[in-house]
Order: C-alpha cells, then structure tokens, then sequence
C-alpha cells in the first residue's frame, strides 16, 4: 500500500555536501589525493556560495565555499572527540586494502587522524581533508 510503513523505495548515494575554506585548494586535494574529477561549478549568489561537483566513480562531493564561514572547530578534527557533538561525522570510502591504500596517502602528505587499526575484525583508518574534515576508509565489504 503506498504511503504505509512497509512501502521501502530503493535509496542510491548520491553526493555528500562539504563546507571548505579554499574551494579550489579542496578541489586540487580531492583530485590529487583521492582521484575526484570536476563535474560542474556553479555560484549562488544569494547565499554568496561557489561550488563544485567533484565526482568519482559514481559518488559526488558538493564542496562549498561561502564568504564569512566559520572554521572547522578542533574537536571536528579528531573522530573520538568528533562524536560528542551532534550531526553528521564524517565521509567513508570503502577500498580492498585498507594499508596499503593508506600507505600510499601518506606517502602523497595526506594527515592521518587515526592510523590503521582493526574494529571486529576489519582494517580501518581515518584521514583528513586539506580544510581538515574527517574521511574514514574502511575495508570493503559490510560493516
């Protein structure tokens, strides 16, 4: 019956949206660091926002750069410390192997918030973004 509690509807990731301080700065990070492609740039200049699609594969990064914003507070930077506040945490990408891939991210600059450790019994790790926003890379497969 449409519209009961039982109807499920098929959910597809689309995009996440990251508020950055330099949007160019982010897109060279994501294309150099992780491989992203600029899709589209748009502004909006009600709200003094320029934005950029970045895509990879089929996921989408909607990266923002508004005037005035307020910086990432420190505790965002840090995942323990991160899930004391309430909302959204962080990104997460899923790759084959969760070491080597974070092997080679070191080896490009990138800094580890949380090296490589294991969660019952799956390789975890999380980095951060040039603006500091937290990404976990997780083993693929469920979690």
């Amino acid at each position: 019956m449409p519209g009961s509690k039982t109807e499920t509807f098929e959910l597809i990731p689309h995009h996440c949206g990251i508020s950055v301080p330099d949007l160019e700065a982010s897109i060279d990070w994501y294309r150099d660091m992780l491989g992203f492609s600029v899709e589209k740039r748009l502004t909006i200049e009600a709200i003094s926002a320029r934005i950029a699609f970045i895509k990879h594969g089929e996921f989408y990064i909607e990266l923002f750069e508004t005037k005035g914003a307020a910086t990432l507070p420190e505790d965002r930077r840090y995942p323990d410390r991160d899930i004391q506040t309430h909302g959204t945490k962080h990104l997460a990408f899923a790759v084959q192997d969760v070491h080597r891939f974070v092997d080679v991210l070191k080896k490009r600059g990138v800094e580890i918030a949380m090296d490589v450790s294991m969660m019952e019994g799956k390789a975890m790790a999380f980095i951060r973004d040039n603006a500091g926003n937290l990404i976990e890379i997780v083993e693929a497969g469920s979690p």
